[in-house]
């Protein structure tokens, strides 16, 4: 929580813009000392008000109010470099939300891995209002991550990021495998 920092110096005293003629006034010239230590946190929050409400350079506890503004959700347990990460990248990723590149990206900004994607690719359309649409297979995605320790991963978090990223029609399936492991399947319905 925001609070006063205690001696903090104002960066424009109010006793310097009065007349020569008060400064003798010793009641008038503390009473305005008193003042700028009330104030000396809100000129210097307006003086800073750009680095407040950029993602780089904004107080740790400011992240979280900066995300809110973004509709992006932080979560306290990742570094604050990550957090910071995921906000300033907000605005890209609503753009590619629902691509493969999209889904992508969201990926590796929670893990920090590079996933292996694979979809069905296609689009279909009704010819007429509320017709039936053609073909018989339901569009599918699935994403592969392989890395050096799947137990490390809560897999749980990445289902819902998963399934918060491709469209709602669309079936995925996510698989974790040890870096090691390859796969001669080259994907599938989910």
């Amino acid at each position: 929580m925001r609070a006063v920092i205690p001696g903090l110096p104002t960066p424009h005293p109010l006793a310097d813009q009065l007349p020569a003629v008060y400064l003798d006034q010793d009641f008038l010239v503390r009473f305005l000392g008193a003042l700028d230590e009330v104030l000396a946190p809100v000129l210097l929050t307006l003086d800073n008000l750009p680095a407040y409400l950029h993602p780089r350079t904004a107080p740790d506890d400011f992240v979280a109010w900066i995300a809110s503004w973004v509709a992006t959700r932080t979560d306290e347990e990742r570094p604050v470099n990550q957090r910071r990460a995921v906000v300033a990248s907000a605005v890209v990723r609503h753009r590619e939300r629902g691509t493969r590149a999209g889904l992508a990206a969201a990926i590796r900004v929670e893990t920090g891995v590079e996933p292996e994607i694979a979809e069905s690719g296609a689009t279909t359309w009704a010819v007429e209002h509320g017709g039936a649409l053609p073909g018989s297979a339901p569009p599918w995605v699935r994403v592969r991550l392989r890395v050096a320790d799947p137990e490390r991963f809560d897999r749980a978090r990445l289902e819902r990021l998963v399934a918060a990223e491709v469209p709602a029609h669309v079936g995925y399936r996510l698989e974790i495998l040890a870096a090691e492991a390859t796969s001669e399947d080259p994907g599938g319905p989910a």
